[in-house]
């Protein structure tokens, strides 16, 4: 059994220590999902702070500890997207996918447009798949959804984003 299975199951059972050990193996990949969505480090470290909160109030809930990992970032990713739906804005990581083989002659400017333009979903796989180096079986865990339909969103994303990107006259090579 690994470690992290072993500290998610003290942690349900309420051993606050174990808990805390989770948060700290897990506080870099939160945050960097918290930045990827919030573009801001003050918003990341409050992020980061909430879900901590968040998910010591409903870790006994978790319900298969090897999952844990993907079960608190599906809690930051919520509470971002909560976040960034008060402001009405979206926010992205400049360099997320460049890389991932995104041609040289597009400016992280042009990256960010084509993000941006992307749906929510289209978003939100790419950002697990090439931010987090997370695998398919990881991305389906977290959006709980079978394998086979991320396979086809991410070829999606993949797709429309290929196609945001030579509307303004380049390649993705992903």
């Amino acid at each position: 059994m690994s470690g992290s299975v072993e500290l998610s199951i003290k942690a349900i059972n309420g051993d606050d220590e174990a808990f805390l050990g989770l948060m700290q193996l897990y506080k870099i990949d939160l945050y960097k999902t918290a930045l990827s969505y919030l573009h801001s480090e003050t918003e990341a470290i409050e992020a980061l702070q909430e879900v901590t909160y968040r998910a010591y109030k409903s870790i006994r809930s978790l319900k298969e500890p090897s999952y844990v990992k993907t079960w608190l970032i599906r809690i930051m990713i919520n509470y971002c997207n909560d976040v960034l739906k008060k402001k009405k804005r979206l926010v992205f990581d400049d360099g997320l996918l460049a890389a991932q083989g995104v041609s040289e002659n597009h400016s992280e400017m042009e990256l960010k447009d084509a993000m941006l333009a992307l749906d929510d979903r289209s978003r939100e796989i790419l950002t697990l798949k090439y931010f987090h180096d997370l695998k398919i079986k990881d991305i389906a865990d977290t959006m709980q959804c079978p394998e086979g339909t991320i396979k086809t969103w991410l070829n999606k994303a993949l797709k429309s984003l290929r196609e945001k990107l030579e509307e303004k006259g380049g390649s993705l090579n992903v």
